[in-house]
This record gives C-alpha cells, structure tokens and sequence, in this order.
C-alpha cells in the first residue's frame, strides 16, 4: 500500500511529536510508530528538564552552557550546546502553556532541583535547575505533545514498524513500513524524513530501556550508507534498580539522596569532594565500580545504597550547612519523598519491597543513554561525511541523533531538553525543506529491500539458533567488556563473540511464519539491529585509546586531547566497520580538566 505526505516522522516519543507538532503547522505530515504513541520511551524520563529559568537563585543559560560542555568532557560541540541552553528558557515556557503540569514554588513559578553537574559557575556549587513534574516529567511531556499533535491535525499510523529508508541519488523518497497487525508492507512517499526512534540500551544485560529501544533508526541508516558518530560514547547510569536497571532518577539525589557503601560510608566524598553525589554520571558510575571492586559493595555484592531516609538526608544538610534559599536550614520529610518521588517510591516498594521512607535502596550502575547516533547539523539535517555535507531531506532528533550537544558524557535533564529543542528545529526546517522542493518519484520497487529482509526471517527452515539466546549471550558480553570500564583485550574478545553471533543470527530458527502480528519475525529483525550497534560501538570504543566522559579504558586512563579530540564517524562498507573522524567545534571554551 502507497501513502503520499510531504513530512513523515518516524518515532513517536518526545522528539517527534515535537518536530510533527512544529512541521504540521506547514506541511501535510505523518507520524509512524511502532507502538501507540504515549507508550514511547520518552514517558519513563523522571526527574526534570534543564534550563536556567533562576526561580530560586541566580542562575544563567551560559552557566548551563559551561557545565554540559564540562560534562561532556569537552567533546560537545559548543556552537550547538549554546542554541540548546539558551533556547531552554522559552521551551520550557512554551511546554508550560501547551499545559504541561510542571511542579509550583509557593509564589507559583515553575519549581527546580538540583541534578548532577549543574552548578553555580562562581560557587561551584549545585545549582537549582531542573524544571519538574514530580518524577514523571517525561510522562507529562509525552501526553502534552501528544494531545498538541491531535489537536493540530497530525496523521498518526500506530504500530507500523518502519523497516528501511528510500534512497534515490543521494536523496531522502520516503520509508518502508510493515502494519503489525497485518503484515502488509507500507510505502510512505515523502520529501522529508525524520527518524526519532530513541536508543538501543538493549544492547546491555542491565539497562533501564524498554524492550522497544533496539536501533532501529541507527541501524537503517548504517545499511543505507550514512554514518554513525560517537557510537564509543554509551552513558551508564549510576543508579539503576540491583539487577533489573530500572532508573532511580537523579532526582532522588538532587532531593538530597546519598550513595552509602557496605560501611554506611558516603563514598562520593572522595571521588567528587565539591558536589559529592551530584557529580556527573559517568564520574558517580565508576565511583561504584571501585567501591564495590575495593570490596566495599554492599552484603559482597556488585551493589551500594541510595539512601534517601530523612533522618540519614538531613544529617548531611546540617553536616554541610545546606539552607533553603530564605536561608533557614534545608530539610527533608517522608512527605516530600511522597509528594516529589511518588514514582521511585513505588518502584521500589513493588519490585524490591523497600520502603524508601526507611530503607535504603540497592542501585548500580544501568546502561542508559547514547550518546552517539545518527550525525546531524543544528537543524536536524542528517549529514554524511566529515565535511557535514547534509543528505537532502533526511533528519534527526532526539536520542538517535548525535549533534552533538552530549559529548562523551550527557548532564541529566538535558535528554528532556534535547529532544524538545532540536525536535523543534527539525519541524521548522522540514517545512522549509518541503516548501523549496518538489516530490521525486520513487524508485522501482521501493519495498524490495524489506521484504527481502522479512522472508529470509521467515524462511529459515532448518535453522537451530534461537534469537533469546542470540540476545542474552550478546548482552552479557557487552556488559562484560564494553560496560562503565573497558580494555583492550575485552574488547577484542567482545568483537569476535559478536561476529560469531552474526554469524549464528543467519540459522536462527523461527516459531512464528504467519504475517498478523508476527512479534516472532519483528524481534528477530530487532536483534539484528541490536548485533549491528553492538559491534560498532565496539570496534569504535577498540580504536579510541583513551579514556574521555563515559568511555573509560582501563589500559589508557587519561584524556588524551592531542590525538583524540575530536569525533568518531562509523561506515558500513563490504562487511566491515570502518572509522573516520571529524574535528569538535570549539568555540568559547578550551578543554581543561574536570574537576567535582
């Protein structure tokens, strides 16, 4: 079946709504997702949104500047870090009268938090600066753009899985889709493009991504000749729920949470002495590792504490003197925990049987964020070399892009931001792109690929590999070698197990060879994304041989900014991963060490 729109957004979560939101307002537009939209990913972001509104101290867009590009480990490119702080304030307001219900101040502004790496950059200390809706932000911004898009007209086609992009002379034509409920190929004919589809922590056997998250995106574009940038650069988050990774926000330390060791100690002291807990992810992530490598892990175990208990909270305001901004002493209640972390309190009482209000709560670190992605430009325009030559009509935001605004390391609450900034962007650039050009015709067959790739799946007859077994063993590789700490003999080990699975992902055997909703078929094509991120987030993490933001190499500890400042470019060509480079774009700040 043939469909003809002049935008077609693929992915439904934060970033493509907004980008829907923005190119509907200009041009006839079509979101596809492969689930119903307020199911997308987007809705588990918890703990806030970043942007130096300053409803309770001084705070400035170029403070929030400075701190992601120091974040970053310097490998942000500052021109876009910019556009993104300081276009943060009016987004945030733009989201607020859209309807977004964003926690109150008693004078009625919209409330902050303090989150890891975002500080006061003449007291260094943490500043107050996520914009919240308790700890469900990424839920209210979810349903928010979503009943925006209704109310603007959006054509949505949920539970359609987009299979592959059309390319014609170097030029964007459109996308390939299976309608899961039917198995029926769909042709979307569009001028403009714009893949939203999140990121693919399910590469990781401890992760806090959904089952969805599989580089759906990513891959396709790897297979259609663009490259992927970055792709070493994959966040761990520090707290993840012991054993399943579902994500404890950074609220709960923002509130005043503390990460204790075995002892009862407050390690952070001496990994981060200025802002302890709040340091930036990668540095409280490897600040677990050696504390439970040092033996220090909680019951000998590869797990601490988060401990949000009042009683242990407000023994450390009054030990470092933490006031509320009227300067009476700073304090916390099982009331507030209730009413600011409804959420995490849940969770835990659901899955652990903890109680938050008294207990502490067993996290470690949980493959969470990429950091790397599809290359684009300010605009969201895909681009494809080192040169940043854009591919006429193709786009992206979101997660699945690399901007790149994160670097080697993302600050919390700037995903929230991201996603709604160059979402925004990429909206008003679709509407131009449509506006200055005609539709080009398709090619011959544009379904051809995708249906190849759909019945070899279902053909393979005599197959005996199993695609859970596929998946596990992939999994638990990358979590070994290509985790929080990394080596070169690892990752070499980890290579050639992932070239073995590929290999056995060619004889899996399928139970399922119908078409209506054929999960079966769909997630073996998923697992065949995920092999394709995981190698190339290996190979790449292999040839960068220092230790920058969330890649750390144990065998080069130190930032090497003389040979490695600069961005990694991945291609796909006759089998085999080859690497480029692009310089960073520095414009205010040089490199310097990072201290918390």
């Amino acid at each position: 079946m043939y469909h003809k729109y002049d935008a077609v957004i693929v992915g439904a979560g934060g970033a493509g709504l907004m980008a829907a939101l923005y190119a509907s307002r200009g041009v006839n537009t079509a979101v596809l997702s492969k689930l119903y939209p307020t199911r997308s990913h987007t809705g588990t972001a918890q703990g806030g949104m970043g942007a130096a509104l300053g409803n309770h101290e001084e705070d400035s867009p170029e403070w929030h500047t400075f701190d992601t590009i120091k974040g970053s480990d310097y490998l942000a490119d500052q021109d876009a870090v910019k556009i993104m702080c300081y276009e943060a304030v009016d987004i945030v307001y733009e989201l607020e009268h859209m309807g977004l219900p964003f926690n109150r101040t008693e004078e009625g502004r919209i409330a902050q938090r303090p989150f890891g790496g975002h500080t006061n950059n003449v007291t260094n200390q943490p500043v107050r600066r996520a914009c919240y809706a308790a700890d469900r932000t990424g839920h209210m911004i979810l349903q928010t753009l979503y009943q925006q898009c209704i109310k603007h007209n959006v054509t949505f086609f949920d539970e359609f899985h987009v299979l592959d992009l059309i390319v014609e002379d170097g030029v964007t034509r459109g996308v390939v889709a299976v309608e899961i409920a039917t198995g029926e190929l769909h042709v979307f004919h569009a001028k403009a493009v714009l893949f939203a589809t999140g990121g693919w922590g399910k590469v990781w056997s401890v992760t806090s991504n959904a089952h969805t998250l599989t580089g759906d995106g990513p891959a396709i574009a790897l297979r259609r000749g663009i490259p992927l940038e970055d792709m070493e650069f994959f966040q761990f988050h520090p707290t993840g729920i012991y054993k399943m990774g579902i994500l404890i926000t950074e609220g709960v330390r923002g509130e005043g949470g503390v990460l204790i060791n075995s002892g009862g100690e407050r390690f952070m002291d001496s990994y981060a002495p200025t802002i302890k807990d709040l340091a930036s992810r990668d540095v409280v992530s490897r600040a677990i590792y050696l504390e439970v490598r040092a033996g220090r892990g909680v019951d000998g175990k590869d797990y601490v504490h988060l401990d949000v208990r009042p009683e242990t909270v407000n023994h450390y305001f009054d030990r470092d003197g933490i006031k509320n901004p009227d300067g009476t002493p700073r304090r916390i209640t099982a009331e507030d925990i209730e009413a600011k972390l409804p959420d995490i309190a849940d969770f835990t009482r659901t899955y652990l049987g903890v109680d938050p209000v008294s207990q502490p709560v067993p996290v470690q670190p949980t493959a969470h964020y990429a950091m790397g992605g599809i290359p684009t430009d300010v605009w969201g325009r895909v681009v494809m070399d080192e040169k940043n030559t854009a591919m006429p009509g193709l786009y992206a935001a979101g997660e699945v892009a690399c901007v790149s605004v994160h670097g080697a390391n993302r600050l919390g609450t700037n995903s929230l931001l991201d996603i709604n900034v160059f979402g925004k962007r990429s909206g008003i650039d679709m509407v131009r792109f449509c506006q200055e050009n005609d539709l080009l015709p398709l090619p011959k067959e544009p379904e051809a690929f995708a249906r190849e790739q759909l019945e070899a799946l279902r053909g393979q007859q005599n197959g005996r590999e199993r695609a859970a077994d596929i998946r596990r063993e992939m999994q638990d590789v990358m979590m070994d070698y290509v985790g929080v700490f990394r080596e070169e003999e690892g990752i070499k080990q980890a290579i050639d197990k992932l070239k073995e699975l590929q290999e056995r992902y060619q004889r899996m055997a399928l139970d399922d060879k119908g078409r209506r909703f054929n999960t079966d078929v769909l997630e073996a094509w998923e697992l065949g994304a995920l092999l394709e991120m995981a190698e190339v987030t290996a190979v790449a993490a292999l040839a960068r041989t220092e230790s920058r933001g969330g890649h750390y190499r144990e065998d080069y500890s130190k930032r090497d900014d003389e040979n490695w400042l600069r961005h990694s470019l991945a291609w796909r060509k006759d089998g085999n991963i080859e690497l480029g480079c692009k310089p960073v774009t520095i414009t205010d700040y040089e490199p310097k060490e990072r201290v918390y």
